[in-house]
């Protein structure tokens, strides 16, 4: 309603100014009828020089509205060599008229292209910074994929505008972050961390072995004493239990202990890993397996009191279960290395908890309907 109105009030004071144009003009025509023919005359060709001055000394003359209007009434009373002097052509009194009918019949609210979607946006970003050798026409596919109907013409017109440059130049730098990522999928991490046992008061070494890239732990052994017959014999129990996955790894971090002799390295190499030493003196080398050492003493050996071998091993069994499929991990988005439960989408409904180690550690879970 207001734009209904504001639309009627603009066409209306064009109306007036119009009016008012006409009548001033009108009124100094009537005051040339009053002069003579003579005077009439010397002051045409006053006016014939000044426009040959004008157009000599300035380029093409911008005209307002008002001058089309008044100049495309009067030109058709002009004769017709006269008229192939003025300042407009016939041709250009054709084209105002076109564009006048064209401003009739255009309604001033038609909608253009419609906006992106600012959720598109955010998406197109992200898919552009997330992956640097997609270029417009792959983020258009995998936008169809989800859903989201939106042209490959836009996709590169959202990036122009985000100023990210194409695919060839975007993937020419590989930052750390991502490199590291990459190789971790094929990474494992190996190390010893012992626990002292209460009533037999001896100290029990247990090996462990962690897949880097989905931060999953597999205890392969505890032992009083960890030589090095023993730990080889565990890296051939490790790879009978990774199977057909032991191709999916290439390299294992390890440090310079006497128990990794030169059978443990053999037997890794066998089966297509390569083993890579850490410095000497240096442990953040390792640092997936001492951050998995320090996170099994906070939440458990630390908090509870290990009686003898086979007690620790039983305590061990549970927490790693806890660990790798429902303990969640800042690494991973706050989820599990391999989840044994469906994520549920929303919040709602009773929850449950599950105590684990006597309470020690609580699981939460949806509660059955």
């Amino acid at each position: 309603m207001v734009g209904s109105c504001c639309s009627v009030g603009m066409i209306v004071g064009v109306a007036l100014r119009l009016l008012y144009l006409i009548l001033v003009q009108l009124g100094s025509w009537l005051v040339l009828l009053g002069r003579s023919s003579a005077a009439k005359d010397v002051e045409l060709l006053v006016l014939r020089h000044e426009v040959a001055v004008l157009r000599r000394t300035h380029g093409r003359p911008r005209l307002d509205w008002a001058d089309r209007a008044v100049l495309a009434a009067l030109v058709r009373r002009l004769p017709r060599w006269l008229r192939e002097h003025r300042l407009v052509s016939p041709g250009t009194v054709l084209r105002w008229h076109r564009r006048l009918v064209a401003k009739k019949w255009t309604y001033p609210n038609r909608p253009g292209r419609p906006q992106v979607d600012e959720t598109v946006v955010a998406l197109i970003e992200r898919m552009a910074r997330e992956n640097t050798g997609w270029g417009y026409r792959r983020i258009h596919g995998e936008l169809l994929k989800l859903g989201h109907r939106t042209s490959a013409s836009t996709v590169r017109r959202v990036l122009k505008r985000l100023r990210i440059p194409p695919s060839p130049t975007r993937d020419t730098d590989t930052s750390w972050r991502r490199f590291l990522r990459a190789q971790a999928a094929s990474m494992l991490a190996c190390d010893f961390f012992h626990v002292d046992c209460v009533v037999t008061l001896k100290r029990v070494y247990v090996f462990f072995v962690m897949e880097v890239g989905t931060r999953y732990v597999h205890i392969l052994g505890a032992t009083t004493n960890p030589d090095g017959p023993w730990t080889t014999q565990q890296a051939r129990n490790f790879l009978m239990e990774l199977d057909d996955r032991a191709n999916e790894f290439r390299f294992l971090v390890r440090d310079r202990a006497g128990q990794f002799t030169v059978s443990f390295d053999s037997v890794l190499a066998d089966a297509g890993i390569d083993i890579l030493k850490i410095p000497p003196r240096c442990p953040r080398a390792n640092c997936y397996a001492e951050r998995f050492v320090g996170t099994v003493r906070r939440e458990l050996t630390d908090r509870l009191i290990i009686i003898n071998e086979r007690h620790l091993k039983s305590v061990l069994n549970r927490y790693v279960s806890h660990y790798n499929h429902r303990r969640p991990h800042r690494a991973r988005d706050h989820t599990p290395p391999r989840s044994d439960y469906p994520l549920i989408g929303s919040g709602s409904g009773a929850v449950r908890r599950r105590r684990v180690l006597g309470g020690l550690i609580n699981e939460y879970e949806p509660a059955a309907a």
